[in-house]
């Protein structure tokens, strides 16, 4: 874990150095890359993941641009919270500050299926409000999936997932364009696909959301 975490903090030094060069797109979305980066493989490390793998998902995410933590994103951040109580779901901060929906399968889609069950839609009804309150946000939706069954199913169900939830924001007046979408399969575990819990915990869908520096 020590060695990737010293990766990605040598890339974020780099990413720094290089930024001297460049303009303020580009600046925000390298440093963004490095902190995702290295943000990825913290949280990878410590969800029995590959701290690799992680600085690899989080120099996407990071990619998008800094991120701010104003009181819009606090306020969704605890109007989240009170939606999901007792769901499940968790509500949290990443070290990029965007507000991150982890969401179980037994509150957001059936096993094998992509259509919302009828307990998310109040949680993205809430969560779309928020949306449309703070419009200078960037959001990404993430499908995942088990181990059970192979790529050619896993893949596209994951992707389906994370259509649904935007068509599903979309249908509550939240700009298609600011959602992008993908879809995982089971590429990226959060626990052991060896038991039926572990595997019940790996199909979920990650929302992520990031108000941009206004400028």
């Amino acid at each position: 874990m020590r060695k990737h975490i010293l990766l990605g903090a040598t890339a974020v030094i780099v990413l720094a150095t290089g930024c001297a060069s460049m303009d303020d797109t580009q600046r925000r979305t390298a440093t963004g890359a490095g902190v995702g980066a290295l943000a990825g493989a913290v949280i990878g490390s410590a969800t029995g993941g590959s701290a690799g793998t992680g600085a690899v998902v989080g120099a996407g995410v990071g990619a998008l641009g800094t991120y701010i933590w104003s009181q819009n994103m606090e306020r969704q951040k605890r109007e989240m919270e009170r939606a999901t109580q007792g769901t499940g779901i968790a509500v949290t901060q990443t070290a990029d500050n965007q507000l991150m929906l982890n969401i179980p399968s037994d509150v957001s889609f059936a096993v094998g299926r992509s259509d919302i069950q009828p307990n998310f839609g109040p949680v993205l009804d809430q969560f779309a409000a928020g949306l449309r309150n703070n419009p200078n946000t960037d959001v990404r939706i993430v499908g995942h999936t088990d181990a059970t069954g192979s790529d050619a199913i896993n893949n596209p169900l994951s992707m389906d997932r994370a259509a649904s939830t935007r068509s599903y924001l979309t249908s509550r007046g939240v700009d298609g364009r600011r959602i992008a979408i993908d879809g995982m399969g089971e590429r990226y575990p959060i626990a052991t696909n060896d038991t039926a819990d572990g595997r019940s915990r790996n199909r979920r869908v990650e929302i992520f959301v990031g108000e941009r520096p206004r400028g």
